[in-house]
């Protein structure tokens, strides 16, 4: 269970920093990369796909870091980072514009993983207290 729950973590922080390299890159690859414009990876579909690996991926792992370490302050934090990410895409350009939605995604995401690393960090120190 340990491994799963580190693999998971990783994995989280893996796609929070690739939502951010959507977010941030993509402007810039379809600038300069005039063939990746035609994919359209700018659509809210992958918004929404990537809500949908991210939100399941990171309450796995914020949950079972807790029960580790409990420290509910980190869940808190993650949690926090899953709502931004979650409400972003409904508020969206209509009320936040192309660059609020840009900046709440990044803001979301930099959070989450903040939160990924902090109980990464928490359950390894947590086992080394076990095992001394």
């Amino acid at each position: 269970m340990k491994n799963i729950q580190a693999l998971s973590d990783k994995s989280a922080i893996t796609l929070s920093f690739l939502c951010i390299v959507h977010c941030l890159a993509l402007p810039v690859v379809v600038v300069l990369l005039p063939v990746i414009a035609s994919y359209n990876l700018q659509d809210e579909v992958v918004h929404w796909w990537m809500l949908f690996a991210v939100v399941p991926i990171s309450l796995f792992a914020l949950t079972m870091g807790c029960k580790k370490h409990k420290n509910y302050n980190v869940m808190a934090f993650g949690l926090l980072g899953l709502v931004i990410l979650i409400v972003t895409p409904f508020l969206g350009h209509d009320l936040l514009g192309e660059s609020g939605e840009r900046l709440m995604t990044t803001i979301g995401t930099l959070v989450i993983a903040g939160g990924h690393v902090i109980n990464q960090r928490l359950c390894r120190r947590s086992d080394c207290q076990c095992s001394s």
